[in-house]
């Protein structure tokens, strides 16, 4: 039976600088947004505010919906990436929550797009979304009769 992992990630800007996690696979330190599994029990919005919290010590909800992206991995691995946005007035002192994340730094887009230790390619199109400047109301994304909230 086809299941994609559903993932949430933020695309966090502040100031003209991007926020990506820090985390060690297989003895590489990769670059990705704030980003995770969507879990049972929460909503898509839900999730991303979460994951921004374990992954950086920043309490934010997403401000808008960008994309979502239809992924097969390297390893086959189908997932569902649900990109939002997250607008801040400064950059914020971070403080992962979540022992799998290194270290978090705000740094240009091109620093981003332009790495070679991105996590996945989807990391630098999510970049290039963001600055495309397509934004889309968070209530498109609505829950039907949510029982959590």
């Amino acid at each position: 039976m086809f299941k994609p992992h559903v993932t949430v990630a933020c695309v966090v800007q502040a100031q003209g600088k991007f926020l990506v996690v820090e985390e060690t696979i297989n003895g590489k330190a990769l670059w990705n947004q704030p980003a995770g599994h969507l879990e049972a029990d929460e909503t898509l919005t839900e999730a991303a505010s979460r994951e921004l919290y374990e992954e950086t010590g920043i309490r934010a909800a997403p401000q808008s919906f960008i994309r979502m992206h239809q992924w097969i991995a390297p390893d086959k691995t189908p997932f569902l990436r649900f990109l939002f946005a997250i607008d801040l007035d400064e950059e914020l002192v971070t403080t992962p929550h979540d022992s799998d994340i290194d270290r978090c730094l705000w740094l240009d887009a091109q620093q981003i797009i332009n790495a070679t230790n991105l996590r996945s390619p989807l990391v630098a199109e999510s970049i290039r979304c963001y600055q495309q400047a397509e934004r889309y109301p968070l209530a498109m994304l609505g829950a039907f009769n949510w029982p959590f909230t």
